[in-house]
Protein backbone atom coordinates (compact mmCIF):
# COMPACT_ATOMS: atom_id res chain seq x y z
CA UNK A 1 0.00 0.00 0.00
CA UNK A 2 1.28 3.47 -0.91
CA UNK A 3 1.97 5.78 2.02
CA UNK A 4 -0.46 8.65 1.45
CA UNK A 5 1.78 11.03 3.41
CA UNK A 6 4.91 10.22 1.37
CA UNK A 7 6.20 13.38 -0.30
CA UNK A 8 6.96 13.50 -4.01
CA UNK A 9 9.05 16.54 -4.94
CA UNK A 10 9.60 18.19 -8.27
CA UNK A 11 10.65 21.33 -10.11
CA UNK A 12 8.46 23.28 -12.53
CA UNK A 13 9.87 25.85 -14.95
CA UNK A 14 7.65 28.93 -15.19
CA UNK A 15 8.20 32.34 -16.72
CA UNK A 16 11.24 33.75 -14.92
CA UNK A 17 11.56 31.13 -12.19
CA UNK A 18 11.71 27.45 -11.24
CA UNK A 19 9.18 26.33 -8.63
CA UNK A 20 9.93 23.68 -6.02
CA UNK A 21 6.74 21.73 -5.31
CA UNK A 22 5.71 18.82 -3.11
CA UNK A 23 2.83 16.39 -3.63
CA UNK A 24 1.13 13.99 -1.19
CA UNK A 25 -1.82 11.65 -1.45
CA UNK A 26 -4.23 10.74 -4.22
CA UNK A 27 -7.57 12.06 -5.43
CA UNK A 28 -8.77 15.46 -6.69
CA UNK A 29 -6.05 18.10 -6.77
CA UNK A 30 -5.82 20.59 -3.90
CA UNK A 31 -3.16 23.30 -4.19
CA UNK A 32 -2.18 25.00 -0.91
CA UNK A 33 -0.36 28.32 -1.25
CA UNK A 34 1.88 29.63 1.56
CA UNK A 35 1.48 33.24 2.68
CA UNK A 36 3.80 35.82 4.20
CA UNK A 37 7.41 34.60 4.08
CA UNK A 38 6.36 30.95 4.36
CA UNK A 39 7.14 28.13 1.97
CA UNK A 40 5.81 24.61 1.40
CA UNK A 41 6.94 23.54 4.87
CA UNK A 42 4.19 25.61 6.53
CA UNK A 43 1.68 22.99 5.36
CA UNK A 44 3.49 19.80 6.33
CA UNK A 45 1.02 18.85 9.08
CA UNK A 46 -2.13 19.95 7.26
CA UNK A 47 -1.14 18.38 3.95
CA UNK A 48 -0.53 15.03 5.62
CA UNK A 49 -3.99 15.19 7.23
CA UNK A 50 -5.73 15.94 3.93
CA UNK A 51 -3.81 13.49 1.77
CA UNK A 52 -6.37 10.74 2.39
CA UNK A 53 -8.92 12.61 0.27
CA UNK A 54 -6.94 14.88 -2.04
CA UNK A 55 -3.75 15.03 -4.03
CA UNK A 56 -2.28 17.87 -1.96
CA UNK A 57 0.27 20.08 -3.71
CA UNK A 58 2.35 22.63 -1.81
CA UNK A 59 5.21 24.74 -3.13
CA UNK A 60 7.69 27.52 -2.49
CA UNK A 61 6.56 30.74 -4.21
CA UNK A 62 8.91 32.21 -6.78
CA UNK A 63 11.93 33.87 -5.17
CA UNK A 64 11.45 32.03 -1.86
CA UNK A 65 13.48 29.16 -0.40
CA UNK A 66 14.00 26.52 -3.10
CA UNK A 67 12.16 28.32 -5.95
CA UNK A 68 14.90 30.28 -7.67
CA UNK A 69 14.34 33.29 -9.91
CA UNK A 70 16.09 33.49 -13.25
CA UNK A 71 17.27 37.02 -12.41
CA UNK A 72 17.31 39.52 -9.54
CA UNK A 73 14.23 39.77 -7.35
CA UNK A 74 11.84 42.61 -8.19
CA UNK A 75 8.41 43.64 -6.91
CA UNK A 76 6.09 40.66 -7.18
CA UNK A 77 2.65 40.63 -8.78
CA UNK A 78 -0.40 38.63 -7.66
CA UNK A 79 -1.21 38.12 -11.35
CA UNK A 80 2.19 36.54 -12.02
CA UNK A 81 1.83 34.27 -9.00
CA UNK A 82 -1.69 33.35 -10.18
CA UNK A 83 -0.28 32.29 -13.54
CA UNK A 84 2.30 30.17 -11.67
CA UNK A 85 -0.58 28.40 -9.92
CA UNK A 86 -2.27 27.58 -13.20
CA UNK A 87 0.98 26.19 -14.59
CA UNK A 88 1.24 23.96 -11.52
CA UNK A 89 -2.38 22.83 -11.93
CA UNK A 90 -1.73 22.05 -15.60
CA UNK A 91 1.26 19.92 -14.58
CA UNK A 92 -0.53 17.99 -11.83
CA UNK A 93 -3.97 17.78 -13.45
CA UNK A 94 -3.10 17.10 -17.11
CA UNK A 95 -6.59 15.82 -17.90
CA UNK A 96 -7.91 19.34 -17.37
CA UNK A 97 -9.89 18.59 -14.21
CA UNK A 98 -10.28 21.74 -12.09
CA UNK A 99 -8.42 21.99 -8.79
CA UNK A 100 -9.31 23.26 -5.35
CA UNK A 101 -7.16 26.13 -4.12
CA UNK A 102 -6.36 27.38 -0.61
CA UNK A 103 -4.46 30.52 0.31
CA UNK A 104 -3.97 32.46 3.54
CA UNK A 105 -2.95 36.08 4.07
CA UNK A 106 -0.87 37.26 1.07
CA UNK A 107 -1.46 33.97 -0.74
CA UNK A 108 -5.21 34.49 -0.30
CA UNK A 109 -4.69 37.54 -2.51
CA UNK A 110 -3.17 35.20 -5.10
CA UNK A 111 -6.19 32.93 -4.71
CA UNK A 112 -8.46 35.84 -5.62
CA UNK A 113 -6.31 36.77 -8.61
CA UNK A 114 -6.29 33.15 -9.80
CA UNK A 115 -10.06 32.83 -9.57
CA UNK A 116 -10.55 36.13 -11.39
CA UNK A 117 -8.09 35.25 -14.17
CA UNK A 118 -8.61 31.48 -14.54
CA UNK A 119 -12.05 30.51 -13.18
CA UNK A 120 -12.33 27.45 -15.40
CA UNK A 121 -9.30 25.80 -13.79
CA UNK A 122 -10.72 25.96 -10.26
CA UNK A 123 -13.45 23.96 -8.56
CA UNK A 124 -13.38 25.68 -5.16
CA UNK A 125 -11.27 28.52 -3.75
CA UNK A 126 -10.79 29.21 -0.06
CA UNK A 127 -9.20 32.61 0.57
CA UNK A 128 -8.38 32.97 4.28
CA UNK A 129 -8.11 36.62 5.38
CA UNK A 130 -6.70 38.30 2.25
CA UNK A 131 -5.46 41.75 3.41
CA UNK A 132 -6.95 43.69 0.49
CA UNK A 133 -6.74 47.23 1.82
CA UNK A 134 -8.72 48.60 -1.14
CA UNK A 135 -11.87 47.24 0.52
CA UNK A 136 -11.25 48.70 3.99
CA UNK A 137 -13.34 51.62 5.27
CA UNK A 138 -10.15 53.72 5.04
CA UNK A 139 -7.98 52.25 2.26
CA UNK A 140 -5.40 55.02 2.46
CA UNK A 141 -4.70 54.20 6.10
CA UNK A 142 -4.11 50.56 5.17
CA UNK A 143 -1.78 51.46 2.34
CA UNK A 144 0.08 53.87 4.60
CA UNK A 145 0.55 51.16 7.23
CA UNK A 146 2.17 48.68 4.87
CA UNK A 147 4.26 51.41 3.24
CA UNK A 148 5.50 52.33 6.73
CA UNK A 149 6.40 48.70 7.38
CA UNK A 150 8.45 48.57 4.19
CA UNK A 151 10.13 51.87 5.01
CA UNK A 152 11.00 50.63 8.51
CA UNK A 153 12.59 47.57 6.93
CA UNK A 154 14.62 49.71 4.51
CA UNK A 155 15.75 52.02 7.26
CA UNK A 156 16.25 49.74 10.27
CA UNK A 157 15.80 46.11 9.20
CA UNK A 158 13.47 43.20 9.83
CA UNK A 159 12.90 43.70 13.57
CA UNK A 160 11.81 47.31 13.08
CA UNK A 161 9.48 46.31 10.28
CA UNK A 162 7.89 43.62 12.43
CA UNK A 163 7.37 46.07 15.29
CA UNK A 164 5.71 48.54 12.92
CA UNK A 165 3.45 45.80 11.56
CA UNK A 166 2.47 44.59 15.02
CA UNK A 167 1.57 48.12 16.11
CA UNK A 168 -0.49 48.78 13.00
CA UNK A 169 -2.50 45.59 12.69
CA UNK A 170 -4.99 46.64 15.34
CA UNK A 171 -8.73 45.87 15.49
CA UNK A 172 -11.23 48.24 13.94
CA UNK A 173 -13.20 48.32 17.22
CA UNK A 174 -10.32 49.40 19.43
CA UNK A 175 -9.65 46.02 21.01
CA UNK A 176 -6.07 45.04 21.71
CA UNK A 177 -4.52 42.96 18.94
CA UNK A 178 -3.38 39.50 20.06
CA UNK A 179 0.39 39.18 20.04
CA UNK A 180 3.22 37.15 21.54
CA UNK A 181 2.45 38.50 25.00
CA UNK A 182 -0.97 36.77 24.85
CA UNK A 183 0.77 33.49 24.09
CA UNK A 184 3.12 34.07 27.02
CA UNK A 185 0.20 34.76 29.35
CA UNK A 186 -1.33 31.40 28.42
CA UNK A 187 2.00 29.67 29.00
CA UNK A 188 2.06 28.23 25.48
CA UNK A 189 5.25 27.89 23.50
CA UNK A 190 4.97 28.75 19.78
CA UNK A 191 5.92 26.15 17.22
CA UNK A 192 8.56 26.97 14.58
CA UNK A 193 5.77 27.33 12.02
CA UNK A 194 4.00 29.84 14.25
CA UNK A 195 7.08 31.95 14.84
CA UNK A 196 7.87 32.07 11.14
CA UNK A 197 4.36 33.09 10.21
CA UNK A 198 4.17 35.57 13.09
CA UNK A 199 7.29 37.22 11.71
CA UNK A 200 5.73 37.43 8.28
CA UNK A 201 2.41 38.81 9.47
CA UNK A 202 3.47 41.35 12.01
CA UNK A 203 4.16 39.67 15.34
CA UNK A 204 7.70 39.75 16.67
CA UNK A 205 9.32 36.34 16.27
CA UNK A 206 12.21 34.87 18.21
CA UNK A 207 15.24 33.53 16.42
CA UNK A 208 15.56 29.75 15.91
CA UNK A 209 17.53 29.36 19.14
CA UNK A 210 14.77 31.06 21.11
CA UNK A 211 12.13 28.90 19.45
CA UNK A 212 14.02 25.82 20.52
CA UNK A 213 13.75 26.75 24.20
CA UNK A 214 9.94 26.34 24.23
CA UNK A 215 8.02 23.45 25.67
CA UNK A 216 7.92 21.77 22.27
CA UNK A 217 11.40 21.69 20.81
CA UNK A 218 11.40 21.77 17.00
CA UNK A 219 12.36 18.76 14.97
CA UNK A 220 15.32 19.20 12.60
CA UNK A 221 12.84 19.51 9.72
CA UNK A 222 10.86 22.20 11.54
CA UNK A 223 14.01 24.11 12.40
CA UNK A 224 15.10 24.01 8.76
CA UNK A 225 11.67 25.24 7.68
CA UNK A 226 11.86 28.11 10.16
CA UNK A 227 15.29 29.16 8.91
CA UNK A 228 14.10 29.20 5.30
CA UNK A 229 11.03 31.29 6.17
CA UNK A 230 13.10 33.72 8.19
CA UNK A 231 15.51 34.08 5.27
CA UNK A 232 12.55 34.92 3.01
CA UNK A 233 11.48 37.90 5.13
CA UNK A 234 13.53 40.53 3.27
CA UNK A 235 11.90 39.50 -0.02
CA UNK A 236 8.47 39.55 1.58
CA UNK A 237 8.93 42.95 3.21
CA UNK A 238 10.53 44.64 0.20
CA UNK A 239 8.82 43.02 -2.77
CA UNK A 240 5.58 41.27 -1.70
CA UNK A 241 3.91 43.10 1.20
CA UNK A 242 2.93 46.35 -0.54
CA UNK A 243 2.10 44.97 -4.02
CA UNK A 244 -0.06 42.20 -2.58
CA UNK A 245 -1.88 44.22 0.11
CA UNK A 246 -2.41 46.93 -2.52
CA UNK A 247 -4.03 44.51 -4.97
CA UNK A 248 -7.42 45.71 -6.21
CA UNK A 249 -9.68 42.69 -6.73
CA UNK A 250 -11.65 42.31 -9.94
CA UNK A 251 -15.02 42.40 -8.21
CA UNK A 252 -16.96 41.78 -11.41
CA UNK A 253 -15.03 38.60 -12.18
CA UNK A 254 -15.17 37.44 -8.55
CA UNK A 255 -18.90 38.05 -8.36
CA UNK A 256 -19.38 35.93 -11.48
CA UNK A 257 -17.36 33.13 -9.84
CA UNK A 258 -18.70 33.62 -6.30
CA UNK A 259 -20.31 30.17 -6.21
CA UNK A 260 -16.78 28.73 -6.17
CA UNK A 261 -15.38 31.15 -3.55
CA UNK A 262 -15.29 30.79 0.21
CA UNK A 263 -13.77 33.62 2.25
CA UNK A 264 -12.19 32.39 5.48
CA UNK A 265 -11.89 34.39 8.70
CA UNK A 266 -10.28 33.41 11.98
CA UNK A 267 -12.47 32.93 15.03
CA UNK A 268 -10.04 35.02 17.09
CA UNK A 269 -9.17 37.70 14.52
CA UNK A 270 -12.46 38.96 13.12
CA UNK A 271 -11.78 42.51 14.37
CA UNK A 272 -8.31 42.70 12.78
CA UNK A 273 -7.50 44.39 9.48
CA UNK A 274 -7.19 41.26 7.27
CA UNK A 275 -10.46 39.75 8.49
CA UNK A 276 -12.31 43.07 8.19
CA UNK A 277 -11.14 43.34 4.58
CA UNK A 278 -12.06 39.70 3.92
CA UNK A 279 -15.62 40.03 5.20
CA UNK A 280 -16.15 43.23 3.23
CA UNK A 281 -14.93 41.39 0.11
CA UNK A 282 -17.39 38.55 0.73
CA UNK A 283 -20.28 40.99 1.02
CA UNK A 284 -19.27 42.82 -2.17
CA UNK A 285 -19.15 39.69 -4.34
CA UNK A 286 -21.75 37.51 -2.60
CA UNK A 287 -19.31 34.83 -1.45
CA UNK A 288 -19.75 32.49 1.49
CA UNK A 289 -17.88 33.29 4.73
CA UNK A 290 -16.46 30.40 6.78
CA UNK A 291 -14.98 30.74 10.26
CA UNK A 292 -11.75 28.86 10.99
CA UNK A 293 -10.07 28.01 14.30
CA UNK A 294 -7.59 30.47 15.74
CA UNK A 295 -6.64 33.83 14.33
CA UNK A 296 -4.83 35.10 11.26
CA UNK A 297 -2.27 32.30 11.65
CA UNK A 298 -4.78 29.68 12.73
CA UNK A 299 -3.31 27.10 10.38
CA UNK A 300 -0.14 27.05 12.50
CA UNK A 301 -1.83 27.67 15.86
CA UNK A 302 -4.26 24.74 15.47
CA UNK A 303 -3.15 22.70 12.43
CA UNK A 304 -5.30 19.63 13.12
CA UNK A 305 -8.47 21.62 13.84
CA UNK A 306 -7.75 23.93 10.91
CA UNK A 307 -7.33 20.93 8.59
CA UNK A 308 -10.61 19.46 9.84
CA UNK A 309 -12.43 22.71 9.17
CA UNK A 310 -10.84 23.05 5.73
CA UNK A 311 -11.97 19.50 4.95
CA UNK A 312 -15.55 20.51 5.78
CA UNK A 313 -15.39 23.64 3.65
CA UNK A 314 -13.87 21.87 0.66
CA UNK A 315 -16.34 18.98 0.83
CA UNK A 316 -19.45 21.16 1.18
CA UNK A 317 -21.82 21.07 -1.81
Amino acid sequence: MTDRTAVRTGLLTVDGATLHHEVRGEGPLLVMMPGGSADAGIYDAIAADLADRWTVATFDPRGYSRSALDGPVTDQSPATHADDIVRLIDLLSPDGAPAALFGSSSSAVVALATLARHPGRLSRVVAHEPPVVALLPDPEAGRALFAAVREAFRRDGVAAAMATMAAGLAPEEGEAAPGPERVAERGEAPTPEQTAEQAATGEQAPDPEQAATGERAPTPEQAATFRRMHANLPVFLEHVLCPFSGYVPDLVALKAAAAHLVVGVGRDSRALLPAVAAERLARRVGAEVAEFPGGHIGLTEHPRAFAARLREVLAAP
